[in-house]
C-alpha cells in the first residue's frame, strides 16, 4: 500500500498479523546534501519523519494515539540517538517508535515502525558489489547460492540482496557492524511476499548471539524489494518490553 504525503509516496508494509505495520519512503536529495552529509541533510530527515509519522498517527494506534506532536503542541517530535547511534524518535520526553535510515541511489531512505519493534532499513546496489569484492568473508555459500536463484545468477544483485539483509539486520540490533560479523547473520531461504519482494528469516550465530543472548531461539523477520538496479531490506526485532 502507498500513498502521497505532499511530494512523498509513503509505503506500508504489514510482516504480520501481530505487530504494526512498517511505513517507508525515500527522498531524493541532491550531490551537494550527500557530500556535506553523507546521509542527507537534518531538513530531509524531518521531511521523512513527518511524513511517516503523520501516516502512523493517521491509524491511531493504542501505542502511539495520545500523542499529537505540533509546532508549540505539548508533544513535540524529536530524533535521538543510543548510545552506539541507533536512532530512535522522542515524542516530547517520551521514548517513540524506532526509525532507521539508508543512503543509496542518490535517495534518503527512512522507515518507521508502528509499534515497539526495533527496526533497520538498507539498500545497496549491484555495482557495489564487483569480482574483487571478498565475497567469501561476508556470505557463506548456502545463503549466496539462494540469493544467485532470486537473483537470476547475477553475482552483483545476489550479494546486493544479501548485503542489504544483513545491514538492516544490524541496524535493528543498533550496533552496525560494530559488534556482529557479517558471517555471524545466517540468512535463510525466502518466501515470496507482496510486491515482487521476499521474506527472509535471519538469526545470529557465534560471537554475535553471545553479545545478543535475548535473540537466541527467535528470528530477526526481513522484507527485501528489488527497486531500480538495487534492493531494499527492512528488518524487524522485536526484544522491547
Amino acid at each position: 500500500m502507498a500513498a502521497n504525503s505532499q511530494d512523498l509516496i509513503v509505503h506500508a508494509e504489514s510482516f504480520d498479523n501481530r505487530g504494526g505495520p512498517v511505513f517507508y519512503a525515500f527522498l531524493p536529495c541532491s550531490t551537494q546534501v550527500f557530500k556535506r552529509h553523507r546521509t542527507g541533510g537534518s531538513a530531509d530527515k524531518h521531511h521523512l519523519i513527518s511524513a511517516l509519522w503523520d501516516h502512523l498517527a493517521a491509524m491511531e494506534s493504542p501505542l502511539w494515539k495520545c500523542f499529537h506532536p505540533s509546532p508549540g503542541g505539548a508533544f513535540p517530535l524529536h530524533l535521538a540517538r543510543g548510545p552506539l547511534g541507533r536512532p530512535h524518535l522522542l515524542l516530547g520526553e517520551y521514548r517513540g517508535p524506532a526509525i532507521s535510515f539508508s543512503q543509496g541511489g542518490g535517495n534518503l531512505w527512512a522507515a518507521l515502525c508502528g509499534d515497539r519493534s526495533d527496526i533497520g532499513i538498507d539498500v545497496a546496489g549491484a555495482d557495489e558489489f564487483q569480482k574483487e569484492y571478498p565475497f567469501q568473508r561476508v556470505f557463506n555459500d548456502r545463503e549466496l547460492q539462494h540469493a544467485l536463484n532470486l537473483a537470476g545468477g547475477d553475482l552483483g544483485s545476489a550479494s546486493a540482496l544479501l548485503w542489504s539483509i544483513k545491514e538492516s539486520v544490524v541496524k535493528a540490533l543498533g550496533c552496525a557492524f560494530h559488534l556482529v560479523d557479517p558471517l555471524e547473520i545466517d540468512v535463510y531461504p525466502a518466501q515470496a511476499a507482496g510486491g515482487g519482494g521476499y521474506a527472509f528469516p535471519a538469526r545470529l550465530s557465534g560471537k554475535a548471539l553471545t553479545r545478543f543472548p535475548v535473540t537466541a531461539g527467535r528470528s530477526i523477520r526481513v522484507r527485501s524489494f528489488p527497486h531500480s538496479m538495487m534492493w531494499l531490506s527492512i528488518a524487524l526485532l522485536n526484544i522491547r518490553p
